[in-house]
């Protein structure tokens, strides 16, 4: 019988009883963060993010000034200041796939012509193997059903086979953060399988990658028993993987990719600490919350086009008495966007696709609806600062379900695509940092004596 770090009564006793007190020591006013002008999130009332930082890499726009006024607009995109949808709509035209060639944009700046394209996926592909005997030593050790745990540790490991691991010198860290693109799908989907095998039981297999194929035909490759797919399923995931790739420089994931890097940490340390911030359900694990929300939903509502019956589960949700009780509707609402997310405008038509060609087409209508009734409902229930609309996350879980994608990939999935934006925002601040971040911290606590211990 495996052994839990800790869990011994004795301990839980004492954990339980003193969790409390703990607790109340940790305890602040929420009235002295207005007091002290404290922006809490580093976002202020109104949800306006604090500048801590310049990039070149991404911009989001979600609102635009119009007579001296702040008006919000549709939700706008630019990766190194192409629209997203011009990128997708220009892979979509020739019909091919095009993580490699955003991955390059991202990274290097500008869009590769043929010769530079060809070259990048050439250098992934060599890249794209892991050291021998990983697989069996790290990847199949310890399984986990949390994979971003079982990421994180794979790319620590992974530092200990490379000999210039702590170097920062630019040409080491572009070629680590290559290396780890090119791995990550394969430290996903083994990890994924060695939990499906020694923990739930089932038939273990290891593909490799076909260095022919694109990111997104290589991971259903690997991910399914017979290594087959179709060319609409993969175009879909090569769809969401550039949609997923990046996002601004003040996600969480991307700022704590900022943050340690600054502190001169390494490539391996600093991606680790972005997985586990992207683990986060209010991160990368929301699109898990909303299949499951949506599996709630089909259980407890009778007719599924009755927008009466809909609307009532959706306040119930808000309420806090439906679902995980946390007075959420899942997919829905922006830190940035108010009116759209481009990524999930972008995303929709695929999902209908998707859906007619698997046969949910009342699933997709289903969403579809849910999509439409949200926001009427926070907005009667909620005082909100600006609108609320669906987010990328609300289509991502739908799409990795129809992929046949098991629950535990969907933030790894995420993951495969934002370590790009990472890599791209690591290399951003290793060329223009000089100090490390460091934000302030007002202290509230009241100062004390010191009482010796036989008078306590």
């Amino acid at each position: 019988m495996k052994k839990h770090l800790g869990q011994t009564p004795s301990v839980r006793e004492y954990t339980e009883r003193l969790a409390p007190v703990a607790t109340a020591s940790c305890a602040i006013d929420p009235a002295l963060y207005e007091e002290y002008g404290v922006k809490r999130g580093l976002r202020d009332k109104n949800g306006k993010g604090v500048l801590a930082g310049l990039t070149n890499i991404s911009d989001i726009i979600s609102s635009k000034e119009i007579g001296g006024e702040t008006v919000p607009c549709e939700g706008e995109l630019y990766y190194r200041g192409y629209d997203i949808n011009s990128l997708i709509g220009g892979i979509l035209k020739d019909n091919r796939f095009g993580f490699e060639e955003i991955a390059y944009l991202l990274l290097m700046g500008n869009l590769p012509d043929k010769a530079q394209l060809a070259e990048f996926k050439s250098v992934l592909s060599r890249l794209g193997t892991l050291p021998t005997n990983f697989v069996r030593d790290v990847v199949m050790k310890a399984p986990s059903g949390d994979m971003m745990n079982t990421l994180a540790r794979s790319v620590l490991t992974l530092a200990s086979y490379d000999a210039n691991a702590a170097s920062l010198d630019y040409a080491n860290v572009l070629r680590q953060c290559l290396a780890l693109i090119s791995v990550f799908p394969m430290l996903a989907v083994y990890g994924y399988h060695a939990y499906n095998h020694y923990v739930c039981n089932d038939s273990f297999y290891i593909h490799r990658p076909d260095h022919s194929l694109s990111m997104a035909e290589n991971i259903l490759r690997m991910l399914r028993p017979d290594c087959k797919y179709s060319d609409l399923e993969a175009k879909v995931l090569d769809i969401a993987l550039i949609l997923h790739m990046e996002h601004g420089g003040g996600n969480n994931s991307t700022f704590t990719t900022h943050v340690v890097t600054s502190s001169g940490s390494d490539t391996y340390s600093t991606i680790a600490a972005a997985l586990c911030s992207l683990k986060g359900p209010k991160h990368g694990g929301a699109n898990i919350k909303v299949v499951e929300m949506m599996a709630d939903l089909k259980k407890h509502v009778r007719d599924k086009s009755d927008e009466e019956e809909i609307s009532a589960y959706l306040l119930s949700l808000l309420r806090g008495q439906g679902f995980d009780r946390k007075g959420l509707i899942y997919g829905m609402g922006h830190a940035v966007y108010s009116i759209s997310d481009p990524r999930a405008t972008i995303f929709k038509g695929f999902v209908r696709k998707l859906a007619e060609a698997k046969g949910r087409k009342k699933d997709f209508e289903l969403y579809s609806l849910v999509e439409r009734l949200a926001p009427e409902t926070i907005a009667k229930e909620r005082r909100i600062y600006k609108g609320v609309s669906a987010n990328v996350d609300f289509y991502s879980g739908f799409v990795y379900s129809m992929l046949d994608i098991p629950h535990e990939l969907y933030t790894p999935i995420f993951a495969i695509a934002r370590i790009v934006g990472w890599s791209a925002h690591r290399l951003e601040e290793l060329t223009n940092a000089g100090k490390i971040i460091r934000p302030a911290y007002k202290a509230v606590a009241p100062k004390r004596v010191y009482t010796a211990l036989e008078g306590r």
